[in-house]
């Protein structure tokens, strides 16, 4: 059965300043230890496994920054975490390069690659369900641990927050953070899908390109396309990138922290605006849809990939296209629907019609895509959902690697 994940954001009604006094100090200190944990890490061989790790630094973290048990505990898991989550996405985007005779070559990439540790730089802490925080007095308060004793708090419970107290939801390890001087609990939280989508039978089968220009099109199996411009979105984030470059200009303390108040701003629009476009993919769709898109690992979006121009490798760089993935995955676990992914290999190269596959049929400029076998003519973003589409019904048809392209033979 497949598994709905979600991360719940609990406002804490800190009203005491020695419990807020209490909270600075455990999420400051436990910052200050994860940085220390990383330095070791990065100068001895990045080892990830957390229980070497805690093996070898237990006692200093203990002794050098106070920590409780479970606490000095959970360090060890956060800092390995987060390297192994930059391994990965290096392991996603190999370093590329043109030799003298224009010829693509490509290095994978390790951790060695790192110049410096990584730093904690947001006093945060990790909260461990039933040792470091609990729901208590029938749910209406939460028990926290800090440096020094438990306090008990309530919280906003809005009306969308009482299904995840059921008893259906499994509450994962909590992240406590400050923001705008309230302070938050972040909970992920997971639960088994009631429906499961029977991927040989789906009521429907879409095929899902992300980009720039639009920033999903859409294709399913009645022919019908469908875009999402992302005209309006790019213009917005072109005008916090200008304010992001006056602050920085400035470098003074009152800009520092106006740039962490933007990055909040637009962190949280852009959550908005993927959570906008994930939900009404689901309801257009409905119960029993399997939604395809392409598999980014390994795609660098450079200039062989997409425009000339700095700015656009820029913007798709930042763009949250995992986020919009994982939104999308758990709304279609809820709605008894399936999210898969697929070789993005010569989906913008391929006509949907014919089969050929040739680069110099695709034109960047006027986003066309013209088969110079057959004659199709289409936009080049409703080309590439086509052929995604393809994939998502070879799929269907038993094909558990269903790509384009010329295949090795065992």
């Amino acid at each position: 059965m497949a598994d709905i994940v979600k991360t719940m954001k609990l406002h804490l009604h800190v009203k005491d300043d020695d419990v807020a006094t209490a909270f600075k100090k455990v999420t400051i200190t436990y910052a200050d230890a994860c940085n220390y944990v990383s330095e070791y890490t990065f100068n001895n061989g990045f080892e990830l496994n957390s229980n070497r790790l805690q093996k070898v630094l237990y006692s200093s973290v203990r002794s050098e920054y106070g920590l409780k048990s479970q606490f000095a505990v959970s360090v060890f898991k956060t800092v390995t975490a987060r390297y192994k989550t930059i391994q990965e996405q290096m392991k996603q985007n190999p370093y590329k390069y043109q030799d003298e005779i224009e010829k693509w070559h490509c290095i994978p990439r390790t951790l060695e690659w790192l110049r410096k540790p990584v730093y904690f730089r947001r006093p945060q802490a990790d909260f461990v369900r039933g040792r470091d925080y609990s729901f208590v007095e029938d749910g209406t308060l939460i028990s926290i641990n800090t440096l020094g004793k438990r306090v008990k708090l309530s919280f906003e419970q809005p009306d969308c927050f009482k299904e995840y107290f059921d008893g259906t939801w499994s509450f994962g390890t909590a992240k406590l953070v400050s923001l705008n001087n309230e302070w938050y609990m972040h909970i992920p939280m997971t639960k088994t899908a009631a429906d499961e989508l029977d991927i040989a039978k789906p009521t429907h089968v879409v095929g899902i390109d992300r980009g720039l220009r639009f920033i999903i099109s859409t294709y399913d199996e009645k022919g019908k396309t469908g875009f999402v411009s992302g005209k309006d979105i790019m213009a917005k984030r072109q005008k916090f990138a200008d304010v992001r470059a006056e602050l920085q200009s400035k470098g003074t303390k009152s800009a520092k922290r106006a740039l962490k108040r933007l990055s909040g701003r637009e962190n949280r629009w852009m959550s908005d605006v993927n959570h906008q476009i994930s939900k009404t993919l689901v309801q257009t769709y409905g119960a029993g849809t399997l939604f395809v898109l392409e598999d980014l690992t390994g795609v660098s979006f450079s200039d062989e990939n997409l425009a000339k121009d700095s700015k656009s490798n820029r913007d798709l760089r930042s763009w949250t296209f995992y986020q919009l993935e994982q939104f999308l995955t758990y709304k279609a676990h809820e709605a008894g629907s399936e999210v898969i992914k697929v070789s993005a290999g010569y989906t913008s190269q391929r006509c949907p019609k014919c089969g050929r596959i040739h680069k110099e049929n695709r034109n960047h400029k006027t986003h066309e895509y013209i088969c110079d076998s057959c004659g199709y003519r289409s936009n080049d973003d409703r080309v590439g959902a086509m052929n995604i589409y393809t994939l998502g019904t070879m799929y269907v048809s038993g094909d558990t690697n269903p790509r384009f392209g010329v295949r090795k033979v065992n």
